[in-house]
């Protein structure tokens, strides 16, 4: 039972990254078709944010298989 209660777990964290990462993008696009001028600034956070959370999902995954 927790094998799977691990696994959904796991999933659960990547499918909220890949939401999370979707929408950064999104905006970001959004922003830069506003302010071109502002495409390095806008580049720069894009990527550290997706960075950020891209960790927080790695972490939740390998807390969700070690709590198995």
């Amino acid at each position: 039972m927790t094998g799977t209660l691990a696994a959904l777990g796991a999933g659960l964290a990547v499918i909220g990254a890949g939401i999370g990462i979707g929408n950064i993008g999104s905006k970001a696009m959004e922003a830069i078709a506003r302010q071109p001028e502002a495409v390095g600034d806008i580049r720069a956070n894009m990527i550290l944010m997706a960075a950020l959370i891209e960790g927080a999902a790695l972490i939740a995954i390998i807390l969700a298989f070690f709590v198995k």
